[in-house]
């Protein structure tokens, strides 16, 4: 696959790209590289993620066969850091957090694992989700990718530059107060803010009657 190919992949919708992958048109490999290629590339501009996990990320593309059945198999998503993944830092952007590492996946971030996407790493966001850009004395400032002066709004800052950037098709956000809506205007995009109790913020708040 030629450069430019591959650079356009992740600016491609994710029902094509799992398709590509399902047929064996494109390998899982090839989509996730690609994305980490970019990420390689802008990241150090753009600041959108806290953590990468590239060889994690290829070991588990290199697992995917053509022919997998999950709606998205082989797609490289990203997660919010106020989200847990099993065995990584799980931040919120707070210095007080540390680098904590979550025992376990919240159940967001199970089912999109379920469905087959490849978490590539994880995106930044202001301390704690609060304010509606994301800018931090921890990890810095989050650029947007039309214009770096700019911010890329927030909460789900970093998501919105990684997907804009195409650094990623797709990733995850959560919106309590715009935190999805505000980064999808800022950067160009479309955010989903689903019906309240759709999601399910298991399993912590599970634990105190949640859903």
């Amino acid at each position: 696959m030629s450069a430019t190919a591959a650079a356009d992949l992740p600016f491609r919708p994710v029902t094509e790209l799992a398709e590509m992958v399902r047929s064996g048109e494109l390998s899982a490999r090839e989509l996730v590289q690609a994305s980490l290629d970019r990420i390689e590339a802008l990241n150090p501009q753009l600041n959108a993620f806290v953590d990468i996990f590239a060889e994690e990320a290829l070991a588990e593309a290199d697992a995917i066969e053509p022919g997998d059945a999950r709606p998205f198999a082989g797609v490289p998503i990203a997660i919010k850091n106020n989200r847990a993944v099993a065995g990584r830092r799980l931040t919120f952007a707070a210095r007080l957090v540390g680098d904590f590492v979550a025992p376990l996946d919240d159940y967001v971030v199970a089912r999109l694992k379920r469905a087959g996407f490849v978490i590539v790493g994880t995106t930044t966001l202001p301390e704690y989700g609060i304010l509606p850009c994301t800018e931090t004395a921890r990890f810095g400032p989050t650029h947007n990718p039309w214009d770096v002066t700019r911010t890329p709004g927030g909460s789900s800052g970093g998501s919105g530059a990684a997907v804009a950037s195409g650094m990623v098709p797709i990733a995850h956000a959560n919106d309590g107060g715009g935190s999805t809506r505000i980064p999808a205007a800022c950067n160009g995009l479309v955010g989903l803010k689903p019906q309240r109790g759709r999601i399910s913020v298991g399993p912590a708040l599970a634990l105190r009657g949640g859903r």
